[in-house]
């Protein structure tokens, strides 16, 4: 078994971002489990005595999607900044993504880093939004 997991990481290496994620999310399905860090865990200790207030601060929102609406006018533009978002993806499936909106474009990111990825893609001319 230990033997197959370095040509399994080799394998890995030849996908695509989104082949990567649609791996992962399969992966959740089938074994019911997730890969998302467990960042309210680590916050609630923090909260500690502080009694019931503290609770809703622990389930703020950390992590965030970018999701590509509308492709708008500009196609050739929004496709180059989704690939520059995306690292590793494509001209193919950066196209396909454009194409094919409303998708997700990045999932898990932080806000800042969504927000980013927001205003260059709709500097392109495409809408998106952040959830």
């Amino acid at each position: 078994m230990a033997a197959d997991i370095p040509k399994t990481v080799q394998d890995l290496n030849s996908y695509t971002v989104l082949e990567i994620a649609k791996l992962v999310k399969q992966l959740e399905e089938e074994w019911g489990v997730s890969a998302a860090a467990p960042v309210a865990m680590a916050a609630a200790p923090a909260a500690g005595g502080g009694g019931g207030a503290a609770a809703p601060a622990a389930e703020e929102k950390t992590t965030f999607d970018v999701i590509l609406k509308e492709m708008g006018a500009n196609k050739i533009g929004v496709i180059k900044e989704v690939r520059a978002a995306v690292p590793g993806l494509g001209l193919a499936e950066a196209k396909a993504l454009v194409e094919g909106a409303p998708k997700t474009m990045k999932e898990g990111v932080t806000k800042e880093e969504a927000e980013e990825i927001k205003k260059k893609v709709e500097a392109a001319g495409a809408k998106v939004e952040i959830k």
